[in-house]
């Protein structure tokens, strides 16, 4: 396998919710909504989507039910503090919860972390050492 991945799918408990959240909270457009999944127009980069908690458990073998930590963070590089902090509110007022403000990081960056209506974990960043970073926008 190559490190890449083809699309990221999110199991959410209300369809209705995660969408005004991303769409409405954070301005994300929707290119497809299939009823039982919904993708987002993704520029170019890897397609991000929604499916019902219970029938994604079920596709991929597992059970839905589940708590704490999942080991999983989105990652999303920004080219100035000032878009952070942004988007850290832009979050904030569409629901999210702030796991962990905006602020200096131990490395020299500058970011944020929060947490969707779903609980999926975002972690917004910033750093001017770097030229060749995977900037989101």
């Amino acid at each position: 396998m190559k490190a890449h991945v083809s699309s990221i799918l999110l199991g959410v408990q209300d369809m209705d919710r995660a969408k005004q959240f991303y769409t409405e909270g954070l301005g994300w457009k929707i290119e497809n909504d299939y009823g039982v999944s919904v993708f987002f127009a993704s520029d170019g980069a890897s397609p991000v989507g929604f499916y019902a908690r219970e029938g994604l458990a079920e596709q991929v073998g597992t059970v839905a039910e589940g708590s704490g930590f999942s080991g999983l963070v989105m990652t999303y590089v920004v080219r100035s503090e000032a878009r952070v902090d942004a988007i850290m509110e832009e979050a904030h007022k569409a629901g999210a919860t702030v796991l962990k403000p905006a602020g200096a990081l131990p490395w020299g960056g500058y970011g944020g972390t929060f947490a969707d209506p779903d609980g999926y974990i975002w972690s917004l960043g910033y750093s001017a050492r770097g030229t060749d970073q995977p900037y989101a926008e």
